[in-house]
């Protein structure tokens, strides 16, 4: 009865009665030459790793999650942020103590979405050995990017990201999406300028 009142449905592929199918678990899966070094069109100074393309059951899952109230996916999205940290420490790329850093969200977004879907994937993935601090807030009256060209992404995001907690060590800065780089570089800046050693990024997605 409640199934028919409010319908069952993958979050990836739409498949009914199951709220993530084995085709999107199989899908979201880290290949053994994943995660992928990426060159987004804003240059972080540091590498830039991402678990796959924005599209398909990745790109569904991040946009119901973060647009439609989709709590449930955070788990499996952040069993792939798990799979790809694994990776990134196995090939040596970071080490542990490492701390992972959300990339900041808007405050009106994050209390419309009930809390930071970012932060909830980097506690919910994080590996032994890792901590997670989110320690980067967006100012206030920072414009939504939807929509945005390259150039207004990057003019948007300049000067409205603050350090609110400083980090010391190794740092991991975690996103959902990349796509200029704008919001990673930024975030990049402000912690080196705090005094943290940002070794690298990662991504659910690229676009």
């Amino acid at each position: 009865m409640l199934d028919l009142v409010l319908p069952l449905e993958c979050g990836g592929c739409g498949a009914p009665g199951t709220r993530w199918c084995q085709s999107c678990t199989r899908a979201l899966a880290v290949a053994t030459d994943e995660p992928v070094l990426i060159a987004p069109r804003v240059d972080p100074g540091v590498p830039v790793f991402s678990l796959g393309r924005y599209a398909g059951a990745r790109r569904a899952a991040i946009v119901a999650m973060k647009e439609h109230d989709r709590t449930d996916l955070v788990r499996p999205l952040a069993r792939a942020v798990h799979d790809g940290l694994t990776r990134l420490l196995a090939w040596g790329i970071i080490d542990a103590p490492l701390t992972l850093v959300p990339a900041p969200t808007r405050w009106s977004a994050a209390r419309k979405r009930g809390g930071d879907p970012v932060t909830a994937m980097a506690r919910l993935g994080a590996p032994p050995g890792t901590v997670v601090a989110p320690a980067l807030r967006m100012r206030a009256f920072t414009r939504d990017s939807v929509g945005l060209s390259p150039g207004q992404r990057q003019a948007n995001i300049a000067g409205r990201v603050k350090v609110r907690t400083p980090v010391r060590g190794e740092v991991l800065v975690l996103d959902d999406v990349v796509t200029t780089g704008a919001t990673g570089c930024e975030s990049v800046r402000v912690l080196q300028a705090a005094g943290a050693h940002v070794v690298a990024m990662l991504a659910v997605a690229h676009a």
